[in-house]
């Protein structure tokens, strides 16, 4: 802190602000802020009845794009307190770029009865000629730095567009080697298997926790400053950004916009694209492949819990269908030893249990109701989740455009630093983006969904008749609609049919399973 010589009573106390955009070369011995300072200084000693204040306001590393400075926060209390009469600068564009946050500091120091100089244009605040000039100051040195911020972002987009990598921290699966991105092996595997068993439960917080039990975690960071970021346990947020990101079938997000990456792909686009649907399909229907499994995606194996497949063989021109566990497919015997079930009569006993229920009094009006009901819960939220969601979307955009201002004026180290945070907000702008469109798409299936509900409801009035009448499609619509799940227990020969929305806490049924 530099000391100056006690102010006489009437002089005017005169505060010098100095501030640099980077922290590059504020190590020298003789720095731009100690050749600000100086300038005003000496300016500051030739005016008759002006004196320095003891305090020193110097911001080394800091925009002007923003009021967010410890030096000049520290100052503009100062003037509330009445303790500076007048702030001296080198150039107007010291003080602030933004020509919103001038106009604010100006008006603070007008109610403080505080006065502003700039020592290199030479104009006072004190009449209108000076704050006419001081504008159009202002104003050109705004549009400088809108400029700059334009010439970067369009910068960005076109690399985006050509499938470039444009810095920031590498996701999951990848690594960056000269400022490319080349696949992880290792954290490959993850990914892969994140997205194989979203297309087996369909549930993201499923997902999370088969990757947490089989000991999985997301990417470990290491910035370039020395510090790490552990890697961690898997959430269901982290999956679902894992899952919505194209940049694992080789694609590179801009904004709304994705264009092919010259970056190798993870997963091949019909999964990727299959999970896509997935996650923002409408909850009732199903299009699945083979029509004729109509419990598939219901059926678990009892000795490993895993999902239980649809398969099939011929002898001569009969068809043989099955259900087989998918870890006694994938691992052989030694990973689960139940055998292969005979799909139709594990099909007829589900149906016979259904038929038990549905004759109870009441018992289609309780599931419409359980339905509508939920149906009315999902929408409540997705409610909600659009009307916050573009504020969300706005404080983040708001933070990618300061981010990109900043990154106009910085080099070196401090640059990818904020790179990669320009990065990492503009994925996530995206990706809400993303979510919005599927929240409106959501909402605008609400008639759908009611239809649906009340298809269910109607077939359930009269479920013996119509069963029969129905195509294997919306068979399997129908059973989706009333069963949570079908445990198989193949050692014991035990069948547990666990209802949905149909009845709350349902008792499972206990039969001998079908041989």
């Amino acid at each position: 802190m530099r000391k100056s010589k006690p102010a006489p009573s009437d002089a005017k106390r005169c505060a010098v602000y100095t501030r640099k955009s980077t922290a590059a070369g504020l190590e020298m011995e003789f720095n731009s802020l100690d050749a600000q300072r100086e300038s005003c200084v000496s300016y500051v000693q030739r005016q008759t009845g002006w004196a320095l204040v003891d305090e020193s306001y110097d911001d080394g590393g800091f925009t002007g794009a923003n009021m967010e400075r410890p030096a000049f926060q520290r100052l503009m209390q100062d003037v509330d307190a009445g303790r500076v009469d007048v702030v001296v600068v080198y150039k107007v564009d010291r003080l602030s770029r933004s020509l919103l946050d001038f106009a604010k500091v100006m008006e603070r120091l007008n109610t403080a009865g505080a006065s502003f100089v700039s020592v290199t244009q030479n104009f006072s605040t004190a009449d209108a000629m000076g704050r006419l000039t001081l504008n159009m100051l202002m104003s050109f040195a705004e549009f400088e730095r809108e400029m700059i911020s334009e010439r970067t972002r369009d910068k960005v987009a076109a690399a985006r567009r050509k499938g470039l990598w444009t810095g920031g921290r590498a996701p999951l699966g990848y690594d960056v080697k000269d400022k490319r991105l080349v696949v992880n092996e290792y954290e490959a595997v993850v990914v892969g298997e994140a997205f194989e068993l979203y297309l087996q439960h369909q549930q993201a917080s499923t997902v999370a926790r088969l990757l947490n039990e089989t000991g999985r975690k997301t990417k470990r960071y290491e910035a370039r400053s020395g510090a790490t970021r552990a890697a961690r346990a898997w959430t269901t947020q982290d999956v679902l950004r894992l899952l919505r990101s194209p940049l694992y079938a080789g694609f590179v997000p801009y904004g709304d916009e994705t264009h092919p990456g010259e970056h190798p792909a993870i997963v091949d686009g019909a999964t990727f694209h299959r999970v896509q649907d997935m996650l923002e399909g409408p909850g009732l229907q199903y299009h699945g492949r083979n029509p004729d499994y109509v419990l598939r995606g219901l059926l678990r194996c009892g000795l490993c819990c895993e999902a239980m497949t649809p398969g099939s063989t011929r002898k001569g021109t009969r068809e043989y269908r099955y259900y087989r566990c998918t870890t006694r497919d994938k691992q052989g015997k030694e990973g689960c030893r139940a055998a292969p079930i005979p799909a139709a009569a594990m099909e007829d006993f589900v149906v016979a249990r259904l038929r038990e229920v549905s004759v109870g009094e009441g018992f289609a009006a309780q599931v419409h109701a359980r339905l509508t009901g939920r149906l009315e819960e999902k929408h409540k939220a997705l409610r909600v989740e659009r009307s916050q969601l573009p504020r969300d979307l706005a404080k983040r955009a708001g933070e990618s455009r300061k981010w990109v201002d900043s990154l106009a004026k910085l080099e070196g180290p401090a640059r990818r630093i904020v790179e990669e945070k320009l990065t990492a907000t503009e994925e996530e702008v995206a990706g809400m983006r993303k979510r919005l469109a599927a929240v409106e798409r959501a909402l605008d299936a609400t008639q759908g969904e009611r239809l649906e509900v009340a298809w269910v409801a109607q077939a359930l009035a009269d479920f013996d008749a119509v069963w029969d009448a129905l195509t294997a499609m919306n068979r399997g619509r129908l059973l989706r609609a009333l069963v949570g799940r079908v445990v198989v227990n193949e050692a014991t020969g035990q069948v547990d049919v666990y209802l949905s929305h149909a009845v709350e806490a349902a008792a499972p049924g206990r039969e001998e399973a079908a041989a």
